[in-house]
């Protein structure tokens, strides 16, 4: 393709998953018709990635081998292409069933199954597989004879006794579960899957998946297909064509139904022969003009629930052939067992309406091979709404509900009664969907996809900091002189809580933030040490910090740095001049028309800023509400406002252009500075909080920016208290006998009656207040790992465990010396 900018296979690896895709998809494309004879016989083997390996004896060594390889096979090649992964397909049941012929001979017959049918259809992506070997074989010769045989299918066997059996899959899985849907075929499982996640585990749901501290796993619809050639090219084969001529002719002036479900309740075998019981009721004409053929597979034959399935089914078929059959003919033939592959595809060829109920199916292939089968007859399909083939073939097919007996029989007759014209574009429809929809696309579709994410996942990994190393950072605070800490408060210093949105939840009590209680002690022996200050640093009002913190020895930073105290003072503002809050009240309108039509949702009003938090209202519905209010938003109240939009995982908060915790950091520092006559520079910084994207400038404010060759040499920066001074003071002497003591105030105490007015400059200082290296900064971020942080720590327990780490080591410190 002239001119296509995926040509170049040596330009850069796209940083953008769907871009990847599409140059992935051109390039395989581009390769298989440029090299039609690459492709590896499916008898020979295929190679999926660099030289194959043989399996050996040993299962473990093998398991671990081919772990290795998965995860070694991620790395991307020189030409920005990742490598190919061997496949490896863990399942319960391998693609081929063994059966005992001998003392040590066992034959190997291909499973059913839909997965086992997609997958012998893909060469190219040929799979190693790993599950359960089908059968009890307890002594060692006898699995290591059955293991060296399905080694040749690429089959590794699991042994499980009948006990493991019995109590498992028959008891739990069939039994009391029935199924599970593993894999999601339509965009409705998947959503379902992260609602599930969401709800029931109080994880965060995107478009891409579902998200856990960062870690992102991916959830997307994979609609699998069959190898439709094979059933196209099954009906020239003379078998095939011997077995039709002896249906038709079985059936020679009668129209032929067929169904085809293995024998399970979540099938609707029931609800689809008592819907053609009621279609012969309506309609005495087709009596003796119709026929049902119903292929019931056995299967979990030892469960009971399935026992009185197969009971149920043979007693409706029975007063149905009873009631409307003859001596000549009935109108229902039911089979309890499965066909071979050619039988099936003649029974395909000859049906005239082939009808699915499943009540909940995963995907149903049935419908697949059938339409693959009826090119010349062009059958129609009746096709329940409930199975994941449905949003691939609906609009070819009869969409029914099989609750809905009365609409089934209905949708029977429109199917034996439809115009050929009308047969010809709904067949054309679907046969087009299953033949370019296949086996072999759907994987190289979801090999495409899972190189890409394993590409992402790397390349999200590499921006994702380390954990931070206690001693590390402890060591560094032992032999600085003068620290300073800056702490953030919700989810940095308060007890960690279950997640929220959960129906359990006590929002009341959670609303209520309330420091760790093994805080405590640590937090103020930190406090207390005459080398340490310490900020808390949070978005929360000036009441709520007074309340917690006011009997600590530190400073506290309300409304993200906006209003600052010192201990024992008033609080003061910090506020740029002239900040316009002439929106307030517009937005607050629309905070509290949204919470009071969400409920468990609230809002704050605070000084600089309000908050909508809809924590605890249900997910999807809060999201969605969210939308709405950022639409009405920009558009209404904020459209010509000097505003900032601040979004949280569940909450929207608007303030004031410029307000930040990193902005607010210079004037509080220098109010720092003035209130405590610093006289040493400040040489360690610590910086922990859990703060959203906007006020992590917060972590890039002291990030020292020195040479790799100047690493050695003190470097200071100036505060805005410095950078303010246009006439330079006289340089102050250090006055040692102030210096070996608490810090002093160096101006008189704030008057009381002075609270939270505007402060005046801080007096001037001549000299840098910061002498910071690079290695004694540490930021650190809780529970976020998208973050321009240096570290990470998980929870605010490890933040309590960081702190009382700090505390022991510099008390044993102070006792050496």
């Amino acid at each position: 393709m002239p001119g296509s900018k995926y040509n170049d296979i040596n330009s850069e690896v796209p940083n953008n998953l769907v871009t990847r895709l599409v140059r992935e998809r051109h390039l395989r494309r581009t390769s298989q018709s440029s090299s039609p004879n690459d492709v590896t016989d499916g008898n020979r083997g295929t190679e999926i990635s660099g030289q194959d390996i043989s399996l050996p004896p040993n299962l473990e060594r093998y398991l671990e081998e081919a772990a290795a390889l998965v995860i070694n096979g991620a790395r991307e090649r020189s030409d920005g292409r990742p490598n190919r992964q061997r496949l490896l397909v863990v399942a319960n049941r391998l693609p081929v069933s063994a059966v005992r012929r001998g003392e040590d001979s066992w034959s190997l017959d291909i499973s059913a199954g839909g997965l086992v049918s997609a997958l012998l259809g893909v060469k190219e992506f040929e799979a190693r597989w790993i599950g359960w070997a089908g059968v009890n074989v307890p002594d060692e010769i006898g699995q290591n004879t059955l293991t060296t045989e399905l080694a040749e299918k690429r089959c590794i066997p699991v042994f499980l006794d009948e006990e493991v059996v019995h109590q498992y899959y028959n008891g739990y899985c069939n039994n009391i579960n029935f199924f599970l849907i593993s894999s999601f075929h339509t965009y409705d499982y998947a959503r379902h899957f992260v609602s599930a996640c969401t709800r029931i585990l109080g994880l965060e749901g995107t478009p891409e998946g579902v998200e856990d501290q960062g870690k992102l796993t991916r959830v997307a619809a994979f609609p699998i297909g069959i190898d439709s050639d094979r059933f196209i090219r099954a009906l020239e084969v003379p078998q095939v064509q011997e077995h039709v001529k002896e249906l038709k002719e079985r059936f020679a002036g009668r129209k032929v139904m067929l169904g085809v479900d293995r024998l399970d309740m979540i099938k609707g075998i029931p609800q689809k022969i008592l819907a053609f019981e009621k279609f012969l009721e309506e309609n005495p004409y087709w009596r003796d003009k119709v026929v049902l053929l119903q292929i019931a597979v056995p299967t979990r034959t030892d469960v009971p629930e399935y026992k009185k399935l197969t009971s149920q089914v043979h007693e409706i078929v029975g007063r149905i052939n009873g009631r409307f059959g003859t001596l000549s003919a009935v109108p229902i033939h039911h089979l309890d067992r499965s066909l071979d592959f050619h039988a099936l595809c003649a029974l395909y060829s000859i049906t005239d309406v082939a009808i699915v109920t499943s009540l909940r199916d995963g995907m149903n292939l049935v419908s697949y091979e059938f339409v693959a089968c009826q090119d010349s007859k062009k059958g129609v399909l009746i096709l329940s709404e409930f199975a994941g083939a449905a949003q691939s073939l609906g609009a070819g097919a009869i969409l029914v509900n099989p609750w809905n007996i009365t609409e089934v029989a209905a949708a029977i007759s429109q199917a034996l009664n439809m115009p050929a014209e009308e047969r010809e574009k709904r067949h054309r429809h679907n046969f087009d969907h299953v033949t370019n929809h296949t086996a072999q696309q759907w994987a190289e579709f979801f090999i495409s996809e899972l190189n890409g994410t394993i590409i992402e996942a790397q390349q999200r990994m590499r921006q994702v900091p380390p954990h931070l190393v206690f001693s590390d950072a402890i060591q560094r605070y032992l032999q600085s002189k003068n620290r300073l800490l800056i702490l953030g408060f919700d989810a940095t210093l308060t007890e960690q809580i279950d997640s929220p949105g959960r129906r359990g939840s006590d929002q009341i009590k959670e609303m209520e933030l309330k420091l760790h209680p093994k805080l405590k002690g640590p937090l103020k022996k930190l406090c207390n040490d005459p080398k340490t200050t310490i900020v808390v640093l949070s978005g929360s009002e000036t009441r709520v910090l007074d309340d917690i913190f006011g009997e600590y020895n530190m400073w506290l930073a309300a409304e993200n740095g906006m209003f600052l105290r010192s201990t024992g003072g008033e609080w003061m503002t910090t506020m740029p001049e002239h900040l316009n809050m002439d929106w307030v009240d517009s937005v607050m309108h629309v905070f509290e028309y949204f919470t009071e039509r969400t409920p468990r949702s609230h809002c704050e009003r605070r000084e600089t800023s309000l908050v909508w938090n809809y924590k605890y209202a249900d997910v999807e519905f809060g999201r969605l509400q969210a939308r709405d209010m950022l639409q009405h938003l920009w558009t209404g109240p904020m459209s010509n406002s000097s505003v900032d939009v601040v979004q949280g995982s569940r909450s929207i908060e608007v303030r004031a252009v410029g307000v930040t915790k990193g902005a607010a950091i210079d004037r509080i520092l220098g109010e720092i500075v003035h209130s405590e006559a610093i006289c040493i520079p400040i040489d360690y910084v610590l910086c922990i909080g859990h703060f959203l994207g906007k006020d992590e400038d917060v972590y890039t404010f002291f990030e020292p920016e020195l040479p790799r060759d100047t690493t050695g040499m003190s470097r200071t920066r100036a505060t805005d208290a410095m950078k303010l001074a246009t006439e330079q003071r006289a340089t102050p002497t250090i006055n040692s006998s102030k210096c070996q003591g608490k810090r002093q105030q160096s101006g008189p105490k704030p008057d009381k009656k002075a609270s939270r007015s505007r402060r005046s400059s801080p007096e001037n200082i001549s000299w840098n207040v910061l002498d910071l290296k690079r290695e004694n900064y540490f930021s650190c971020a809780v529970g976020r790992t998208r973050t321009s942080a240096r570290y990470l720590l998980k929870t605010s327990d490890d933040v309590v465990s960081f702190l009382k780490e700090m505390v022991e080591a510099s008390s044993n410190t102070s006792l050496s010396i």
